[in-house]
């Protein structure tokens, strides 16, 4: 029964719009530990303290689901080429575009794990998008869904790397898939394109020194070395997937409710300079760039317009 389970669940996963699906048995990763525990120990996570709960949690599923048995990874293209039009306009991450892809795909994995309930009987798990203590990307690179790159996101073979992630893990026993190869060779684009150095080593980035992390977890006002190196982002930072390689095979998504609002990608520096609360609620109302608020997008508008007026000063 494992094999026509796994059959069934990963055709129900292509239907539900999920490109990749690769799945390991639950269980502890041990050579994540040693690499978690010194990358704490560096505080690479900067001010992110929620790094250091659960960490037993984080490194053994079984501890996270207790009876769990497999941990089915989900791969969910979010990749859109479309570019702002002011090329002077504070940059958004790709993947804050449209929709918050946590609703989205919650409710994809929950319509999942019906299915899988329905053709099995009764299953115990649970469902995790970006959400819960959970390393992601070890389980997808475990489960064969793709490789970690230098920069430590998880990279397809054929497709690149513009992917969200997403978890269910289960009481049921599957098929488990296998690693792949680590295709990126002697390449050090995304190490030589980072504005910050903020990847520190191969597969290791010091969260502390990342662009992502000044614009979405810092809470209080941005350093001011940080001036002039923020490369124009104002949420997230898209240069290392930007830069890679294999991101030439990268496809448009399909999914409508990653599309960006209609006025999104027009405003101007200007404007977004002037950006009023009112039309800051209509343009993210469902996006992830909720998470900074108001208050925390104006603080990386007005830094990133700061050194932008002064640069115009000197011309």
């Amino acid at each position: 029964m494992p094999t026509t389970h796994t059959q069934l669940i990963k055709q129900e996963a292509y239907r539900l719009g999920f490109q990749y699906v690769g799945i390991s048995a639950s269980g502890f990763l041990a050579e994540e530990a040693a690499n978690l525990e010194e990358w704490l120990r560096r505080e690479y996570h900067g001010k992110m303290t929620y790094m250091e709960n659960h960490f037993d949690k984080r490194l053994d599923t079984t501890k996270l689901v207790p009876g769990s048995k497999s941990v089915i990874t989900l791969l969910y293209n979010y990749h859109n080429p479309q570019k702002q039009t002011d090329p002077q306009a504070p940059k958004i991450s790709q993947y804050a575009y449209g929709s918050d892809y946590h609703h989205v795909l919650k409710d994809k994995l929950k319509q999942l794990l019906a299915f899988i309930t329905q053709q099995t009987g009764k299953v115990e798990g649970r469902a995790f998008v970006d959400s819960a203590p959970v390393m992601e990307r070890a389980w997808a690179a475990k489960s064969g869904t793709g490789w970690l790159g230098k920069n430590s996101l998880l990279i397809t073979p054929r497709s690149g790397s513009y992917f969200f992630l997403a978890e269910l893990i289960l009481d049921l026993e599957l098929d488990y898939d296998s690693p792949i190869k680590d295709y990126c060779g002697t390449c050090t684009r995304c190490i030589d394109a980072c504005p910050t150095q903020a990847i520190v080593g191969n597969k290791i980035v010091d969260g502390s020194k990342c662009i992502a992390y000044f614009t979405i977890e810092l809470k209080e006002e941005l350093p001011s070395h940080m001036q002039g190196k923020m490369d124009n982002w104002m949420f997230g930072c898209d240069v290392c997937q930007e830069v890679c390689p294999w991101n030439r095979f990268a496809k448009p998504h399909n999914e409508p409710q990653f599309n960006p609002h209609t006025q999104l990608l027009q405003i101007t520096h200007q404007e977004w300079t002037e950006l009023t609360e009112e039309l800051f609620g209509q343009l993210f109302k469902k996006s992830a760039v909720k998470r900074t608020k108001y208050q925390g997008l104006m603080r990386n508008v007005k830094f990133l317009s700061k050194k932008l007026s002064e640069k115009e000063q000197t011309m």
